[in-house]
Order: structure tokens, then C-alpha cells, then sequence
């Protein structure tokens, strides 16, 4: 069981999924089970997963745990982004409104398009001769 100062939530992002336990803290952020800075050697990346803190000014107050599996460093990011923001509003419920204006509480639907029989890929024909 859970402690009750702890929010857990669930992000997903084309095939990563990442599960987001926060704690009030300091700031740290450990995502399985290495700091955000090994997990992440990509600023970009850490700033995308960030940046709900800093919308909603609440960088430093949270602690976050993060298990993330599935897909690549991106998608990972993403997912974590949105399972993040998805906590906070669990947190307090005002946060809502910046969240969603930020667009960060909206599932990206985009996925990898299957390939299809008869084809080299998902849309690309092989070369048509008529003679």
C-alpha cells in the first residue's frame, strides 16, 4: 500500500510506458533505479520530462521514482513527462488548467503504422511495370 503522500501515475508514449511514483522532496528524480542525469545524458530530454514542474512552479517540492520500459530515449521522456503531470494533478487539483493548456495531460495517439503483406513497408510500393 501506498503512502498517502504519495501520487502514482501512469504515461504512456508509442510503445514506452512509465510508471511515476511522486513523493514531496527535494527535486530528485531517479528513473530505474539511476539518477535523471545518467538515465538522460540528453538535456533536451530532461527538460521535456521537467517541464510540468515548470508550468506549474512546483520544480524542487517533488520527488519522483520513475520505472519506464518500452520503446526509445524519446518516447520514454514523453511518457514520464505525461505520467508526471498526470501526478500533480492528482496533487492538487488547480493544477489542471496550465497542465492542460501546455497540452502536457493529452495521450499522443501517434503510433508506428503496421507494415503491410505485399509491400517493402507500411506505405512504400514496390516499383509497378506495365511492361
Amino acid at each position: 500500500m501506498t503512502n498517502p503522500s504519495e501520487f502514482v501515475a501512469v504515461g504512456r508514449r508509442k510503445t514506452s510506458t512509465a510508471r511515476v511514483y511522486m513523493r514531496p522532496g527535494s527535486g530528485r528524480v531517479t528513473i530505474n533505479r539511476r539518477p535523471l542525469e545518467e538515465y538522460f545524458k540528453m538535456e533536451t530530454r530532461r527538460h521535456v520530462l521537467l517541464s510540468p514542474f515548470e508550468v506549474t512552479e512546483t520544480s524542487g517540492m517533488y520527488d519522483l521514482v520513475v520505472n519506464v520500459k518500452g520503446g526509445g530515449l524519446t518516447g520514454q521522456s514523453e511518457a514520464i513527462r505525461l505520467g508526471a503531470s498526470r501526478a500533480l494533478v492528482q496533487a492538487d487539483e488547480e493544477r489542471r488548467k496550465a497542465l492542460r493548456e501546455a497540452g502536457y495531460l493529452t495521450r499522443d495517439p501517434r503510433m508506428v503504422e503496421r507494415k503491410k503483406y505485399g509491400q517493402p513497408k507500411a506505405r512504400k510500393r514496390f516499383q509497378f511495370s506495365k511492361r
